[in-house]
């Protein structure tokens, strides 16, 4: 009895870390995001590949941070938070004041659900 109850755990345990792992890896390409946001924000197809140039390069310089954080979630946020900043000012500034406006709901909405999600996984 002891053993299966142990053995239910191990398998719940290794579901649930290849689900967020799954779920972790869904990131979407620049241009994915690109044309997400087209499609929220009305843009143009001339703003959606100023945005698209500007995604790119972002992911760019996030992978090689990722890969010189080796796992290491805090360093990884620190060298990753003045390449977002950048981005979202360079972004703002081709965006017209009404998208501007929708694109720093999308963010404030995005950054709320990120620290809702990401606080529930048992001390993460």
């Amino acid at each position: 009895m002891m053993k299966k109850i142990l053995l239910m755990c191990c398998f719940l345990v290794g579901i649930t870390a290849v689900s967020r792992a799954q779920g972790g890896g869904q990131r979407l390409s620049p241009a994915d995001q690109a044309k997400q946001m087209q499609t929220q924000l009305k843009l143009t197809d001339d703003q959606t590949a100023k945005i698209t140039a500007i995604l790119q390069t972002q992911a760019t310089k996030m992978d090689s941070v990722r890969t010189a954080a080796n796992g290491d979630r805090d360093a990884m946020r620190a060298g990753m938070t003045p390449f977002r900043t950048a981005a979202s000012a360079q972004i703002k500034a081709i965006l017209t004041p009404d998208q501007a406006a929708a694109y720093q709901k999308m963010q404030d909405e995005r950054r709320a659900r990120m620290q809702n999600g990401g606080g529930g996984g048992g001390g993460n």
